[in-house]
């Protein structure tokens, strides 16, 4: 009878730790503490639309050297639907269905905190990179394309498919904070707010202050204060 309550226990744990929650998380961060092929949080967006622009900003604390995912949006017909991926210090990849522009020379630095922030707009196909408040050249991208059917936001890995296939070194170790999604360009006063942390309006996709998601495996929920505050955020 004991061992089967001990079951029932951890059975009940492992739900709770998948079940999704709505919380606010202003001046709290995830923290992804070692490389894995599983460990996760699932992002549930406030809409289902179909976007014709996006604007993704957030920002990543680690000091890993080699590439990492930081936002990874995959749909039915491409798992690169949206991805934001790291491929080493100051050299960044934009992928948009499964179309990539490659982003060089941005200014970033290892064990503090970097605004990251990448929008592409269909009408033109233009994608552009912000990285603590400094603007990349634009690329092209996929003009007159949109993202279209139910997507599947995860950040700490990278979907190889729609929703898993996961490999361990696109895997990211860090923190993670103030991850905002939007189905417009933000201006570039409004980056620069972001940036430094100046009031800007919730992202209408995804934001950070009412966001719906589950976690899965080892990611840990913390105040943003227990991170050594360097860097801007």
């Amino acid at each position: 009878m004991i061992r089967e309550m001990k079951g029932l226990v951890v059975l009940f744990s492992l739900f709770l730790l998948n079940a999704a929650e709505r919380q606010d998380l202003s001046g709290k961060m995830f923290t992804f503490p070692v490389e894995s092929n599983t460990h996760h949080v699932v992002l549930s967006p406030e809409t289902n639309k179909i976007f014709f622009a996006v604007t993704v900003c957030l920002r990543a604390f680690s000091d890993i050297s080699r590439a990492q995912s930081l936002f990874s949006l995959s749909l039915p017909s491409t798992d690169n639907g949206f991805l934001i991926y790291k491929q080493k210090q100051g050299a960044y990849s934009v992928y948009v269905l499964g179309q990539s522009a490659e982003f060089w020379g941005l200014q970033d630095e290892s064990n503090v905190w970097n605004s990251v922030c990448a929008t592409w707009d269909a009408s033109t196909g233009l994608a552009q990179l912000w990285v603590n408040g400094i603007p990349s050249s634009r690329k092209g991208i996929k003009a007159g394309s949109s993202l279209t059917g139910a997507p599947k936001i995860i950040l700490g890995q990278e979907q190889d498919s729609y929703g898993g296939k996961f490999d361990t070194v696109q895997s990211f170790v860090g923190m993670l904070t103030d991850v905002h999604m939007w189905d417009f360009v933000l201006s570039p006063h409004q980056i620069t707010y972001y940036t430094y942390g100046g009031m800007i309006q919730p992202g209408n996709v995804l934001k950070w202050n009412s966001l719906e998601f589950s976690r899965n495996g080892y990611v840990v929920i913390e105040n943003k204060e227990t991170s050594r505050k360097a860097g801007n955020g």
